[in-house]
């Protein structure tokens, strides 16, 4: 069965992204990409079928429609094992599912919102799908 592997992300809208992260980078000790408005967190603990890889925080301008339908001011992007499989399950669920599944360099990405209408982003990054088990 499809399941969530891991969160892949944490995004949320700043007025002032570059500010912003200055101030985690100054107060958290973050290490900050401000190339892409970000900072990333390599995983420890993998499972042995699980490959490497990290979790981004990451700042997008406050007027982006990135997050939209949802007027939420973040959006959550989940690794999952099996994309298809978990946008099904969904469907089938009676969450609101996006007809879309964009395929990119790292993985293939698609998009549901839970009973808030927080929109989340299911990503199963390259090597993971059902078919390479």
């Amino acid at each position: 069965m499809a399941k969530v592997t891991g969160i892949g992300g944490v995004f949320f809208k700043a007025k002032d992204r570059k500010g912003t992260l200055r101030w985690y980078e100054e107060h958290l000790g973050l290490d900050v990409n401000y190339d892409f408005n970000c900072s990333s967190f390599m995983w420890r603990d993998m499972a042995k079928d699980q490959p490497g890889g990290y979790t981004v925080l990451s700042l997008f301008a406050s007027d982006t429609k990135y997050f939209a339908p949802s007027d939420a001011p973040f959006m959550i992007n989940l690794c999952v094992d099996d994309l298809d499989g978990m946008l099904d399950r969904l469907r089938k669920a009676g969450a609101k599912v996006e007809d879309k599944v964009l395929e990119e360099s790292n993985g293939r990405f698609g998009y549901a919102y839970d009973p808030e209408g927080i929109k989340l982003e299911l990503w199963e990054p390259n090597g993971v799908g059902p078919d390479q088990a």
